[in-house]
C-alpha cells in the first residue's frame, strides 16, 4: 500500500491513535497512562499535533508544565524520552511519508530533547 503525506484531521487522528496504541502495549512508559483518561487525552494530542504541523491553534496547553508535574510523581529519565521518540517515529514511518510525516518526526525530537534538557538536566543542575 502506496503510504501517502500528513495532509490534516483524519490523518492526525490516525497517527495519534496509532500511536497511542502503542504506548499502551510499551512497558517502559505505558504506566505513566495508568489514570489518563485516553479518550480526553487523544483529543488533546490531536489538537496539539495539529497546532504543531498545520498552526491551527486550536491548542490551548503547558506541555512542560504537565511533564513536570508527571515527573514530580513518577520520575522520567533519557530512556522514557528515547522510547517515546522510538515509538512516534516508528508510527510515522509506518503510517506516511512525505514533508510534513519528516516534519512532524522532527518536531517530535525536537520536544523530547527540550523536555530532557529542562526536566532532566535542570533537576540535576538544581541538586548541585
Amino acid at each position: 500500500m502506496a503510504k501517502h503525506d500528513i495532509t490534516g484531521s483524519r490523518d492526525i487522528e490516525l497517527l495519534v491513535t496509532s500511536f497511542y496504541t502503542r504506548v499502551a502495549k510499551a512497558p517502559a512508559i505505558n504506566h505513566f497512562f495508568t489514570e489518563t483518561s485516553w479518550d480526553a487525552h487523544m483529543q488533546t494530542m490531536v489538537r496539539f499535533w495539529e497546532n504543531a504541523l498545520f498552526f491551527t491553534g486550536n491548542y490551548q496547553g503547558n506541555p512542560m508544565e504537565i511533564h513536570r508535574h508527571i515527573h514530580h510523581i513518577k520520575k522520567l529519565d533519557s530512556t522514557h524520552f528515547d522510547t517515546w521518540l522510538q515509538l512516534f517515529e516508528a508510527t510515522v514511518n509506518d503510517l506516511f511519508e512525505g514533508e510534513v510525516a519528516n516534519l512532524a518526526k522532527q518536531k517530535a525530537r525536537n520536544i523530547a530533547t527540550v523536555m530532557q534538557i529542562k526536566i532532566l538536566q535542570m533537576q540535576q543542575q538544581s541538586h548541585y
